[in-house]
């Protein structure tokens, strides 16, 4: 059985993706759904897909071992960032080596580091005048957005293209790619996948 465990800051629409996704596999549970934000949608997603969803504090992930003991609790094959933003403590990346991983919403190392998530992003894209931006899917070290870079994906973008559109352009690639990926890191060969649009 593999086993994974979710972060995420926000509505959680890669989350559920992810979730449903696996749904039918018999040799993936999700374990836990970890957030920062004590209000975020994510932990309502939860509630409906009646998994386990567990809200932390800034003392929890940096000063105490409290979410790095839940995390050896779960005993992860894989802990996925999905929209998560606060940046992963040492402790937790050394305790597991090559088994974190986030999805970031540009073609690193473009647009990465500190502030670059979101809507900052595909303002940046736009701002910069380029034809093409995407989603890049990396190992978590203890920088943001350095990480070994596992998968990357395109999208061309138009000169017209509102922020709004290239976030929705750049949201169809994480929900295709993103659980496909996890997937194949976990070595499991799945079936067409259930994604949400």
């Amino acid at each position: 059985m593999k086993r994974i465990v979710l972060f995420a800051s926000g509505s959680g629409s890669n989350v559920e993706n992810i979730v449903r996704y696996f749904h039918n596999e018999p040799n993936v549970t999700i374990a836990a759904v970890l957030t920062n934000k004590r209000d975020a949608k994510v932990l309502e997603r939860c509630n409906n897909l009646k998994i386990n969803g567990l809200y932390f504090n800034r003392n929890a992930f940096y000063t105490t071992d409290c979410v790095l003991d839940i995390l050896k609790t779960f005993n992860p094959d894989l802990i996925v960032l999905a929209g998560f933003l606060w940046k992963m403590p040492e402790k937790i990346v050394r305790s597991f080596p090559g088994k974190i991983i986030n999805i970031h919403p540009a073609l690193l190392p473009k647009y990465g580091g500190k502030g670059m998530y979101g809507n900052h992003v595909h303002q940046a894209v736009k701002d910069s005048g380029d034809i093409e931006t995407g989603i890049t899917i990396h190992y978590v070290n203890e920088n943001y957005d350095e990480g070994a870079i596992i998968a990357q994906e395109k999208v061309a973008i138009k000169s017209n293209d509102s922020t709004e559109k290239i976030a929705e352009k750049v949201h169809a690639l994480e929900y295709e790619h993103f659980p496909k990926t996890i997937a194949k890191l976990l070595g499991l060969s799945m079936a067409s996948p259930e994604t949400q649009k």
